[in-house]
This record gives structure tokens, C-alpha cells and sequence, in this order.
């Protein structure tokens, strides 16, 4: 008995040791998102965000700038592809200014996670002006040199 929980012990700490425990990260520039010409004056600013994947959990941390008007929202949204929009899927916290941040701590489902590696995952920051959406940008894999 003591062979085989010996055995069962030291064959979970190989797939332990096995799984890959650095974190991955992922970044985006938020820029203004798509508009037609009666709302060009509203969709306006910028920022940057960085996102970080350990296991399932994904800490988002970022700013934005040059609103318009204060934002009201944040979300995480889910594409088909990435460029691609899609549903809104978790909340995030913003800053109710012109100029501010954006954060969270969210726990992804297996798919998620998936559709983050893929590129699928956006933020998308509302305003006060710009209800359908002010700015955003995609989670993508951070580039290392």
C-alpha cells in the first residue's frame, strides 16, 4: 500500500512540475473605436493596458486619456477573431473621468482563457458621449526580445 501511494504522489508532482507556472502576459493600446461622422467629435483619447494570465486568473491594469467626456464603463468583450467585435462578456473598473484607469481580476472559463490566447479578447471603455463604446483594443501575447 505504501509503494503504490508512494507511487500515486510521485506521478502528481511530475505533472506538477510538468505545467507551466509562469504567468503569460498580454497588451493592448486602447485607441477610439470605430465611429460614423455624427460621432467623431465624442469617440476620442487613448491608453494602454497590460493583462496577466496565471492559471485562470487574468489581472488587468491600465490607463486611458483625452476623453471627451468622463467614461461610464469597462468591459471585456469576446470576438470571433481578433478586429472582430463581439459580446460583452466581464466588467471591469474604470475611472468616471476624462483621464484615468482601468482594472480587474477576473477568473476565466477554459474557453476564455482559449479565446484570450488567440487574440479574441478586447477591452472596451464607454462614455458619458460615446454609450456604444469609446475606446479599445485587443489583448494580445506581449512580445519578448
Amino acid at each position: 500500500m505504501r509503494t503504490i501511494t508512494a507511487t500515486v504522489i510521485g506521478a502528481s508532482l511530475l505533472l506538477l512540475a510538468a505545467i507551466p507556472s509562469t504567468a503569460q502576459t498580454f497588451t493592448t493600446r486602447l485607441s477610439p473605436v470605430a465611429s460614423d461622422i455624427a460621432m467623431h467629435a465624442n469617440v476620442t483619447g487613448t491608453g494602454t493596458a497590460t493583462a496577466t494570465l496565471a492559471g485562470t486568473k487574468l489581472t488587468i491594469n491600465g490607463s486611458f486619456e483625452g476623453l471627451r467626456t468622463p467614461a461610464t464603463l469597462a468591459k471585456i468583450h469576446q470576438g470571433t477573431a481578433t478586429g472582430v467585435r463581439g459580446s460583452a462578456i466581464l466588467d471591469l473598473t474604470v475611472s468616471k473621468a476624462v483621464s484615468g484607469s482601468v482594472a480587474g481580476s477576473l477568473d476565466l472559463t477554459p474557453d476564455q482563457v482559449e479565446s484570450l490566447r488567440k487574440g479574441k479578447l478586447y477591452i472596451q471603455i464607454y462614455s458619458e458621449k460615446a454609450p456604444d463604446g469609446n475606446l479599445w483594443g485587443w489583448l494580445l501575447p506581449k512580445e519578448t526580445k
